[in-house]
């Protein structure tokens, strides 16, 4: 990793960053195909993807099923089944896809429906719209062949309950933020992304993060790379996070560099900063990855033909000793 007066060094030569981003491309072998994938809950995702990808199937189909394995497993609490719910007891779901060609579709505060992923799937191929929501996004699935099933698990709602007694919601405790978020470069060198979750722990009902927020918790461009985040949803917003590490990584910075780039940024702006996470990791279009976060902690799955295990992220605040 380069050192931050290195990193800050490129940061001002940018302009021909973009440059030496396009001779790098050409110059140097591609890696494909690939994929990652937020926490060690990626690591079956990825898998399942894998299985896609290996058969020289699209990205777009390979980041689909990766992440419906996180959001069928009651186990994985803040994605689909079994995630936690809001304040009032009741899960909803937030989920966003996008692919090489910019097409993108996204479903929040989607209840009762185990795989969000799928339905934005479907506001992305069979509707005119980018986004919906609640019980226009529920009617939607409905009308598609999704059925509607219990998604609080006793195991949820005996958490829930033990909640309720205290009615303290955290802010940076890793069981309270693990999107699943992840990104593939696939056979024919495209790229695509798929972000899903329960949102926070206990939130406000109502309350919608950036997983489904094209630009804030997922963003794809097939000219440069992707990006996705994990974390404090309220701060990708505010920043447009991962909309923030693609451009980065369009004016010449590596996947590592942008990631660490976007949240110093955060940081520079929050004078409590130590006080909440935010992780983004991101995959440029020759297969190079990069992660980095706030709190140490995060990590990531990565799959490609010689690679598949989970790694830890580098982070703006250090292990304490």
């Amino acid at each position: 990793m380069s050192t931050r007066r290195q990193f800050l060094k490129q940061g001002v030569t940018v302009g021909t960053g973009a440059m030496l981003l396009s001779q790098n491309v050409s110059a140097s072998a591609v890696r494909k195909p690939v994929v990652v994938s937020t926490w060690k809950h990626g690591q079956p995702a990825n898998h399942a993807a894998w299985q896609v990808l290996k058969k020289k199937g699209r990205a777009i189909d390979a980041v689909e099923t990766g992440v419906r394995i996180p959001e069928g497993d009651p186990a994985v609490r803040t994605v689909g089944y079994g995630g936690y719910p809001d304040a009032s007891g009741e899960v909803t779901l937030d989920a966003c896809i996008m692919d090489e060609n910019m097409n993108c579709g996204s479903v929040a505060c989607l209840k009762q429906i185990r795989h969000p992923i799928s339905v934005a799937r479907l506001v992305m191929d069979k509707s005119p719209h980018v986004m919906l929501v609640g019980e226009g996004a529920q009617e939607f699935a409905l009308q598609h062949g999704f059925t509607l099933e219990n998604l609080l698990t006793p195991e949820a709602h005996a958490d829930w309950q033990q909640w309720r007694k205290k009615r303290d919601v955290q802010h940076i405790n890793i069981e309270n933020h693990d999107t699943i978020g992840m990104l593939a470069l696939d056979s024919h060198g495209n790229l695509s992304g798929a972000c899903t979750t329960s949102g926070a722990a206990y939130k406000l009902p109502g309350r919608v993060g950036d997983s489904p927020l094209i630009g804030a918790g997922l963003y794809v461009d097939n000219e440069v790379g992707a990006a996705t985040a994990t974390g404090m949803g309220e701060l990708m917003i505010k920043t447009v996070g991962c909309h923030l590490v693609v451009e980065l990584m369009r004016h010449g910075a590596s996947p590592q560099q942008a990631c660490q780039q976007a949240v110093e940024r955060i940081a520079t702006r929050l004078g409590d900063y130590a006080a909440y996470q935010v992780g983004f990791l991101a995959l440029n279009r020759r297969g190079d990855h990069g992660a980095y976060c706030i709190q140490p902690g995060f990590n990531f799955a990565v799959r490609h033909a010689s690679q598949d295990e989970v790694l830890d992220a580098a982070s703006l605040l250090k292990e304490k000793r």
